[in-house]
């Protein structure tokens, strides 16, 4: 941008149309003798510097000043706009709002300043999981960078599948690797070494509407959470939206915290880690699952059996549904008449005493990248603090991603935005129970809404189809737990 002092332009404003003017007599007296010239270009400098004077400092002196400024902005955009699109990358990403939101942000800020293209897939969340894992595991070259979450990222950097990023995080003058949120920054490495960048990270809460429910606890069991949905359910507005779309990361989710805090899990674990005896078919399991698909029955909204995240938000902020469990992002994208009207509570428990998911969206590197240095700008554009204040100039501060690094729990302006949901936010993430999610141990990495082993995506997505469609009535309960125990079983060490 230019700096340069007004006084100083327009001196020199003054200069080049005094010059113009003596090069104009010059060029009409050839011929003539050189005194006549000079007398002539005297004359000529001293009528333009009178002439451009009482253009800037009369009546429209406020008019040359303006038009002035606008030259200089288009010029600054132009001189953005100069660098060359000579490079492109493929982002795989899932489809929620603020990370659709930051591709348009990349097309508008990232591309024009450094000239690196950026194409993206966008796709849903389960799809999204498949593809990337069969993609990087197969050292398919695809993607120059993909979206994954905390389940995937320990197991594909100790697989030696995603660049890992210290070493480029420290070459970084803006990323800031110590500003990451601890508990993200240890979930997302493997050894020490950090495997992908949080974009958000999350716990999951209650979220419901405090101008309907008046009497929800701020940390409720899931017995209290059951009973004021079912008093509130009405045909116009149900009581409670939770996911009942098929997949390890939709369904699995949620029903995963709930059956962690009613004493139950998927495998017991072996001396060694490994997976040990499939427990779907103890009491446990089948309590949680009865008591999920019977409030989704008595309460729940409609078409349970196909919404997810996305789905809820919709109905939530339709006014459809009067509370909520998911995950706490979920704050941050609504609009401000549906925060007012909000109000949050800790994950529900049972025999546990925090069930809160721990969770980060995140952007990573497969190592068969055909370009990992325009892999990685994009990817610290697009998680450093540099970012949040683009958002904030955006969308405001309300709408910055959340939950990955400390700076922003320290700024004054992103707690007054977010002050509904921010403290709660950090609470909850930093309560997860990730290393002793239930009442028994459990195999594999830590986990809560997950476990931590290869063979969970598979097992989770084949039973929590069986799950589905107990919600929709089209197969009892008892059938999905014992076929889901044959599944489970197959892997059992």
């Amino acid at each position: 941008m230019n700096t340069t002092p007004r006084s100083e332009r327009r001196s020199l404003h003054f200069i080049l149309m005094s010059m113009l003017a003596v090069f104009a007599v010059i060029a009409a007296a050839c011929g003539s003798d050189a005194a006549d010239v000079v007398d002539s270009a005297t004359d000529a400098v001293e009528d333009g510097a009178e002439a451009v004077e009482d253009a800037v400092t009369g009546d429209d002196e406020e008019e040359a000043m303006e038009e002035e400024d606008a030259m200089e902005e288009d010029g600054d955009d132009a001189m953005e706009e100069e660098v060359a699109v000579d490079r492109s990358i493929t982002v795989a990403l899932v489809g929620n709002d603020n990370i659709t939101r930051m591709g348009e942000l990349a097309a508008e800020h990232f591309t024009p300043q450094t000239g690196i293209e950026v194409n993206l897939t966008v796709l849903d969340e389960q799809t999204l999981r498949e593809v990337t894992t069969r993609d990087v595991g197969a050292g398919g070259e695809q993607f120059d960078v993909v979206q994954i979450g905390m389940y995937e990222t320990p197991q594909f950097g100790a697989n030696g599948w995603l660049v890992g990023l210290n070493d480029l995080a420290a070459a970084s003058d803006t990323y800031d690797i110590d500003d990451l949120i601890p508990a993200v920054r240890n979930g997302l490495s493997v050894d020490g070494e950090l495997y992908a960048s949080p974009f958000y990270a999350e716990s999951s809460f209650v979220m419901y509407r405090s101008d309907i429910i008046d009497n929800m606890p701020a940390a409720p069991t899931w017995e209290e959470v059951a009973a004021i949905a079912r008093e509130v359910d009405t045909e116009e507005m149900a009581g409670i939206c939770l996911r009942g779309k098929p997949g390890w990361g939709d369904l699995g989710a949620a029903f995963t915290t709930v059956l962690n805090t009613f004493g139950g899990t998927w495998w017991l674990a072996n001396d060694d880690g490994s997976i040990g005896a499939s427990q779907v078919d103890q009491p446990e399991f089948a309590e949680a699952l009865n008591f999920y698909v019977d409030l989704l029955n008595d309460a729940g909204e409609d078409d349970a059996a196909n919404s997810s995240f996305n789905e809820c938000k919709t109905l939530y902020e339709e006014g459809k549904v009067a509370m909520w469990y998911d995950a706490t992002v979920a704050a941050s994208l609504f609009p401000d008449d549906v925060v007012a009207n909000t109000a949050f509570a800790l994950a529900p428990t049972k025999e546990t005493d925090a069930s809160g998911w721990l969770w980060a969206w995140t952007l990573a590197i497969p190592v068969s990248t055909s370009d990992q240095d325009a892999a990685w700008q994009f990817i610290d554009w697009a998680t450093n603090a540099d970012y949040h204040e683009l958002i904030a100039s955006e969308d405001g501060w309300r709408a910055v991603p959340p939950g990955t690094r400390q700076s922003l729990y320290e700024r004054p302006e992103y707690l007054e935005a977010a002050d509904a949901f921010a403290q709660r936010t950090l609470d909850a993430m930093l309560a997860a129970p990730i290393d002793n999610p239930g009442t028994t141990p459990r195999p594999g990495l830590p986990g809560v809404q997950y476990v931590g082993v290869p063979e969970f995506q598979d097992v989770g997505t084949q039973c929590t189809q069986l799950f589905s469609a107990a919600i929709a009535g089209s197969m009892s309960v008892e059938d999905a737990l014992a076929d889901c125990h044959i599944i489970a079983s197959e892997v059992s060490n």
